[in-house]
């Protein structure tokens, strides 16, 4: 019998103590159901040769990333329903210093929360002017910058009447495509926080907030788009928490 909200909101309660020095939460996490059969359970395996990991790794694709790219609302011949919404910010490493040239993709549910793929068969209607994946690669100050549209919750079937936070996937890459980071950003103020285990996982409060984006009145576009700004930060005690191992 799949749990109610109130049991994983005990184990969540349970579990809200920060690992000292942790940077990162567990990767096993009881209150996220699938990371107790997901998570790696054995030691790191040392590559004799990491090149060999950039021959099977992802590559840009067929054509070289332009700017229509980082718009998902021009995709399509017709215009996508919802909230239009700028998303910018910088990737930095742990010094502050800006990370340029950096391959970022997101790719995120439509405003009714469903994503465009086989396997979510939410009965949320689909959006045909709406693919939901873009991205863009970083410029000299280590900014990126998407215009999209707000994505809506979703429920997802970790527990009785489970709910996800509105949120975008964020993929980065390094100086190598071994070096990918995974995470989500979510916006400011939505009540489903308190409810969302892949979000309590990030037990330390300070690092859970790196992962809300702030909503920005000088990024909004009049009568176009609403603005949020969102940095990542890739190493360090201030890093952005990712979905690494998960």
């Amino acid at each position: 019998m799949s749990p109610t909200q109130q049991e994983i909101s005990a184990e969540i309660a349970a579990q809200a103590a920060p690992t000292s020095g942790a940077l990162h939460p567990e990767r096993r996490y009881p209150p996220y159901r699938s990371s107790l059969l997901r998570h790696p359970s054995q030691p790191v395996v040392a590559l004799e040769d990491p090149d060999a990991v950039e021959l099977s790794g992802p590559v840009f694709g067929v054509t070289d990333v332009t700017e229509l790219d980082a718009d998902l609302t021009r995709q399509h011949h017709g215009e996508p329903l919802g909230e239009r919404i700028t998303v910018t910010g910088r990737v930095l490493d742990r010094n502050g210093r800006p990370v340029r040239g950096q391959l970022v993709e997101i790719w995120q549910a439509n405003a009714s929360g469903r994503y465009a793929h086989q396997r979510d068969q939410h009965p949320a209607p689909l959006d045909p002017n709406f693919t939901g994946v873009g991205r863009c690669l970083t410029d000299d100050e280590g900014g990126y910058a998407f215009t999209t549209i707000k994505p809506g919750a979703y429920p997802w079937r970790n527990h009785t009447n489970a709910w996800r936070p509105a949120h975008i996937h964020f993929s980065l890459f390094g100086t190598a495509f071994a070096q990918r980071l995974v995470t989500q950003m979510y916006f400011p103020g939505d009540p489903l926080f308190a409810y969302d285990p892949i979000l309590r996982s990030v037990t330390d409060d300070a690092a859970r907030q790196r992962l809300v984006a702030a909503y920005d009145h000088e990024l909004s576009v009049p009568e176009w788009s609403l603005g949020y700004r969102w940095d990542v930060v890739l190493d360090g005690p201030a890093a952005t928490w990712t979905e690494e191992g998960r």
